[in-house]
């Protein structure tokens, strides 16, 4: 709420918006002091009349990809909502000539996530956030082949230094096998780490917002963080011909968002994940592919702490 003062005859705003401060004078000098609120007595009830910020409204970053921001001046913290890493891909199936099987991919994993965490920044620093990309599906030859790992989503500041990292699941794999035998041996997605950095425990905003009440993100918690999930791994059928569906895709946030589901053997391929849970693998047979993992994100908003 901007507060305006008469200079010179001149009307000049004070408001966060502007980078401007309030300093109270006490005796004969003014000291370094910033005032966060001012009221004034209207008709026997106390109304807030200036705020030093503001907190912000959420913004959302999910492309894939760095990007920057700069802190507002008169805020000192930023509220991350919700972030995760990049899913992995998922495998694709495969069939065989008689080998006595059919193989199924195994999904990805998810990637690491913190929820409604507050975190310390410095007015005016310039941020970086990076977004971690979704794994590729693993193509190609599908008797030896891997689907891709997701990418990293990190948050640092020029001053404040590394705030968090959260890693991307990496991707399973497939190996050994041939179109008449043996059968391939699959191996299961590994889920995202967490990297979540050191983020306030309580503190109330100057427009008076409790952190500790924090709980939108897609964890439902204050202070939430994790691991990602690894995505299931069927394995392989027995008999020639036999049918086997892919693994479900690893979800994120602690099992809000749910991961890509299995592709269907001769019908579908895996399904995409999304905001960083895995992929579905590919079944067989016949054989279909595996699906993309998901984008990371991340959601914030920054706030000053009295």
């Amino acid at each position: 709420m901007p507060i305006f003062v008469k200079d010179a005859g001149q009307w000049r705003e004070i408001s966060s918006s502007t980078g401007g401060e309030v300093f109270l004078r006490d005796g004969t000098s003014y000291t370094n002091k910033t005032i966060n609120n001012i009221y004034v007595n209207d008709n026997g009830t106390w109304r807030e009349v200036y705020s030093l910020f503001e907190t912000t409204s959420f913004a959302t970053v999910s492309t894939a990809g760095s990007s920057q921001v700069s802190v507002p001046a008169n805020a000192n913290a930023i509220h991350i909502q919700q972030a995760v890493g990049g899913g992995s891909g998922g495998v694709v199936g495969a069939e065989y000539d008689k080998a006595g099987g059919e193989s199924a991919g195994a999904a990805g994993a998810s990637g690491a996530y913190v929820s409604d965490r507050v975190y310390t920044v410095t007015g005016g620093e310039q941020l970086t956030l990076n977004v971690g990309v979704g794994g590729s599906p693993g193509a190609g030859n599908s008797y030896s082949t891997t689907a891709g790992s997701g990418g990293i989503t990190s948050l640092s500041g020029a001053s404040t230094g590394s705030i968090f990292s959260l890693g991307g699941g990496g991707g399973g794999s497939a190996s050994g096998g041939g179109v008449q035998g043996p059968l391939r041996n699959n191996s299961p997605s590994t889920p995202g780490t967490a990297t979540q950095g050191t983020s306030l425990s309580s503190g109330t905003t100057v427009d008076g917002l409790n952190i500790t009440t924090f709980n939108g993100g897609e964890a439902n918690s204050f202070n939430a963080y994790g691991n990602g999930v690894a995505g299931t791994n069927p394995g392989n059928c027995g008999g020639d011909n036999c049918q086997i569906t892919g693994g479900v895709g690893g979800s994120s946030y602690n099992g809000a968002i749910a991961g890509g589901t299995g592709g269907v053997a001769s019908s579908s391929s895996g399904g995409n994940g999304s905001q960083g849970s895995g992929a579905g693998g590919g079944g067989a047979q016949n054989q279909t592919s595996g699906g993309t993992g998901g984008i990371g994100e991340i959601v914030y908003r920054f706030l000053r702490i009295a």
